[in-house]
């Protein structure tokens, strides 16, 4: 790296450029920028025009002590603590699961489900960081939207996104599936339950292995949540209220034979941008239907 010399006034300096040269080399170029601007509190755009700075070396050690972290496998959004979605900027910790932007298509589909005005009851079931359910709050103002999670510090991150976003038409409570809903009937249901096998290897690799394994896996076959929720959303659900459940690629014919098994109606399975099953969704029949 380009150290400037080192004097009794002037302690050793480090460059922008140097340090991202020597970050990229061991980590994906663009977590090594992300990582830098999150250091710094500077936009992306400041790297390419900063490139001369320089850092002293109280900065340049805890940029490389990030990088080692990366370089290990550490997710980037626990290392700096945040990760988009939507139109949001959320928190998010070792308690959560990183939102990924598949989930966007549930939001997209309950919206279509969700009209703009008059009030409507919405939940999200595993709600980890709650995006899908600050997402639903935010575009549907007139929604009371709660979101429920059996973790208290997953609630916290939850809670801590709503303040910042300042979204108040939401409620958090804490507690396993519908426990917390008992008595209650909701217009909508959303959630992205934990889908992956327990013996699945893919735990053991990448940003899987930091993520908390009970908002990951979920039964020998993956679907021992979704069968929960697929028995109890009835009873929870007004007529015609809708169920959307995002599921693993090749889980989407295992979960419209569980929604239908439930007595739901029109189950049927969407596809994300790659073209993979990815939310299944099905409705409550209307009275008499």
């Amino acid at each position: 790296m380009a150290i400037l010399p080192v004097s009794r006034d002037r302690p050793a300096m480090i460059r922008v450029d140097a340090l991202l040269r020597d970050a990229r080399a061991r980590v994906e170029p663009s977590d090594a920028e992300l990582l830098l601007c999150h250091l710094l509190g500077k936009p992306r755009s400041w790297l390419f025009a900063h490139g001369d700075d320089v850092l002293d070396t109280q900065a340049a050690a805890a940029f490389a002590a990030l990088i080692e972290r990366r370089a290990t496998g550490e997710p980037v959004a626990y290392l700096t603590g945040r990760r988009g979605f939507w139109r949001f900027d959320l928190r998010v910790s070792e308690a959560t699961l990183i939102p990924r932007p598949e989930t966007e298509l549930l939001v997209e589909l309950a919206l279509d489900r969700l009209p703009g005005s008059g009030v409507r009851r919405v939940a999200d079931l595993g709600t980890g960081s709650g995006a899908i359910a600050l997402a639903l709050a935010c575009e549907r103002p007139s929604a009371r939207v709660i979101a429920v999670d059996v973790s208290p510090a997953a609630l916290e991150i939850a809670r801590g996104n709503a303040l910042e976003l300042d979204l108040h038409n939401i409620e958090f409570r804490q507690g396993d599936w519908f426990a917390p809903l008992a008595g209650e009937s909701f217009d909508l249901i959303a959630s992205n339950p934990p889908y992956i096998e327990t013996d699945d290897p893919h735990l053991a690799q990448g940003d899987l292995r930091y993520e908390p394994a009970g908002a990951l896996a979920s039964g020998a076959d993956g679907l021992d949540a979704i069968r929960i929720i697929a028995r109890e959303a009835p009873a929870h659900l007004h007529a015609g209220g809708w169920l959307l459940i995002e599921h693993g690629w090749e889980q989407g014919e295992a979960v419209r034979a569980l929604l239908t098994a439930a007595g739901l109606i029109d189950a049927a399975t969407q596809r994300d941008w790659e073209d993979r099953d990815r939310v299944t969704l099905a409705r409550k029949p209307l009275d008499g239907a």
